[in-house]
């Protein structure tokens, strides 16, 4: 079975997540609110999401299978959805407390990430 979620991708997403809310997490701290750089950084993990996604349809569609299928679909789904909807948040958010949704958005796509892994290959569990 080949993995769908790409090993370097998924390693790339994640360390972006990662540095994404820890930037945020300076920002809140610095009570700064959230800025055109943030967004530009939520833009790129998102279009690194839309590419892992793609390659997920594409295996998807070419008859591989993960052990819980509709599972996995809800969490694409949602990994997708995460970025743009929190960045919106966050620019609403006009403190120091838009910048900690997109920190908290961050950790909540590294842990899916992790988890849509484990549904595609239930051996790394």
């Amino acid at each position: 079975m080949e993995a769908a979620v790409i090993d370097w991708l998924a390693a790339v997403i994640k360390i972006a997540s990662l540095a994404m809310a820890a930037w945020c997490l300076v920002s809140t701290f610095r009570r700064r609110p959230m800025d055109t750089w943030h967004l530009i950084g939520m833009g790129v993990l998102w279009l690194l999401l839309l590419g892992q996604t793609v390659v997920s349809a594409v295996l998807l569609v070419g008859g591989e299978r993960p052990a819980e299928m509709v599972t996995f679909i809800a969490y694409l789904a949602t990994v997708v959805l995460i970025p743009p909807v929190c960045a919106i948040w966050g620019l609403m958010e006009r403190t120091r407390w838009g910048p900690a949704v997109i920190a908290f958005a961050c950790f909540v796509l590294l842990a899916m990430m992790v988890r849509l892994e484990q549904i595609w290959d239930p051996s790394l569990v």
